[in-house]
């Protein structure tokens, strides 16, 4: 019952990394850029969810919001700031990482943003279901109604994400355009504004894996500092290039995370992550799922 019990406290937690390096590996495989602000447009749009459900009073508005809410602050942020960073950008030179360095100015500008508007009181984002764990032969697991609502969230949005990629014309396009917008462009894909859309996609997960947790915790400019952490190492896990490997990653690094708090105790907490992360690269350096060849540049 231990084991079970370790596996469902990482199950939950695995699906909220998973939702976040998904996040981070659509706006990877689109511009080559890791996106450190990340955390901080999901905190804003879970800002925006929260004032929504203060307004309505009800979980299930306010989520729509924020998800809409993620998107067109991601699609804002590539729109007006990556591309013309990008295209002031010259590879072998210092500007090349100037996206990047970016990234980490947006994260403190929206952290900073948050904290004017709303303060830096914890706050808290009413939960839909309760956190009290299922009974099952007198035995409370530890798996409530409200983890059942993260995993479910999350499995939704992933398949959500499967549909568009491999069955419809968008996901096509967003595919090729990553992989090969040059070619993309001779063949009449509009590659900015097929990234855009990958960034919104981006944004919109990120929105999802902040409404789903914060109900767990707290609200606040810092809350999810962590869950970004945790979300890149969940994503180079499982290997950069793959979105499956981002899910698969994430579970990984939750089930792990779980199993070492368990059986080894809460002062490896950080180093838990970075532990598990230097093991699977050891063994596979591009991650699990990680592409063998990169991609050429023209």
């Amino acid at each position: 019952m231990l084991i079970l019990d370790t596996f469902l406290i990482g199950l939950s937690s695995g699906a909220i990394y998973a939702l976040m390096a998904l996040a981070l590996v659509l706006v990877w495989r689109s511009t080559r850029v890791v996106n450190f602000a990340q955390a901080g447009q999901a905190i804003l749009s879970t800002y925006i969810g929260y004032e929504v459900m203060n307004r309505t009073h009800n979980y299930w508005v306010s989520v729509p919001f924020a998800i809409v809410a993620g998107a067109a602050i991601a699609a804002f942020v590539d729109a007006v700031l990556m591309r013309a960073l990008e295209k002031r950008s010259h590879k072998g030179s210092v500007s090349e990482i100037a996206p990047v360095i970016a990234t980490l100015g947006l994260l403190g500008l929206i952290r900073s943003l948050t904290g004017m508007i709303w303060g830096n009181a914890y706050l808290q984002y009413t939960s839909p279901a309760s956190g009290k764990g299922y009974e099952i032969s007198h035995h409370t697991i530890p798996f409530s109604p409200q983890n059942l609502i993260i995993v479910i969230g999350a499995l939704v949005v992933m398949g959500v994400f499967a549909a568009v990629f491999k069955f419809t014309n968008l996901g096509l396009a967003l595919r090729a355009s990553s992989f090969q917008p040059e070619i993309s462009r001779l063949a009449g894909i509009r590659v900015d504004r097929i990234r855009t859309i990958g960034w919104a996609f981006a944004g919109a997960a990120g929105a999802v894996a902040g409404a789903l947790v914060t109900p767990t915790t707290y609200l606040s400019p810092n809350s999810l500092d962590l869950l970004l952490v945790s979300g890149f190492v969940a994503a180079v896990i499982g290997g950069l290039d793959s979105l499956i490997g981002a899910v698969l990653g994430g579970l990984i690094l939750g089930v792990g995370f779980a199993f070492i708090l368990q059986y080894i105790g809460t002062s490896v907490t950080f180093s838990a992550a970075f532990f598990i992360l230097i093991i699977v690269l050891f063994l596979r350096p591009r991650g699990i799922l990680g592409s063998k060849i990169g991609r050429r540049d023209a």
